[in-house]
C-alpha cells in the first residue's frame, strides 16, 4: 500500500492508502473541515522527517560535532580550525584550543 504526505489548510498528514481517493477520504474522515492542498504519493514506504528542514537542529549544543566540522573545513591545519571554531560558538581562544585538540586526540 502506497504512503501518501497530504497538506491541507491546517494539517500535514502521512498515511498509507491504496490510492489518492481513498487518501482524501482519510483526511475527510478525520478532518472534516479542512482543504487538501497537496496531495503526494512518497516514493517509499517509510517516511523521514529532516530536523534540519524544521530548524531543530543546533551544532553549538554538540562541541564535537563542531570542532570535528572546522577540523574537517580546514583539512587539520589545527590553527585555522582553531580560529573557526572560535568563529562558529563565539568561545574564546583557550576553549577553542581545548575542543580541537581534544578532537584531534579522539582520532578525528
Amino acid at each position: 500500500m502506497p504512503l501518501f504526505e497530504i497538506e491541507t489548510n491546517a494539517h500535514i498528514l502521512i498515511t498509507w492508502a491504496e490510492d489518492e481517493t481513498q487518501a482524501k477520504v482519510v483526511v475527510h474522515d478525520n478532518y472534516p473541515n479542512d482543504e487538501v492542498i497537496r496531495l503526494t504519493k512518497r516514493p517509499r514506504n517509510s517516511w523521514v522527517i529532516s530536523k534540519a528542514a524544521l530548524g531543530l537542529t543546533d551544532h553549538r549544543l554538540d562541541p564535537c560535532l563542531v570542532a570535528r566540522d572546522c577540523l574537517s573545513k580546514a583539512e587539520g591545519d589545527k590553527v585555522h580550525a582553531i580560529r573557526l571554531y572560535m568563529n562558529e560558538t563565539g568561545v574564546d581562544l583557550d576553549k577553542a584550543r581545548k575542543a580541537i585538540e581534544s578532537n584531534m586526540v579522539l582520532g578525528w
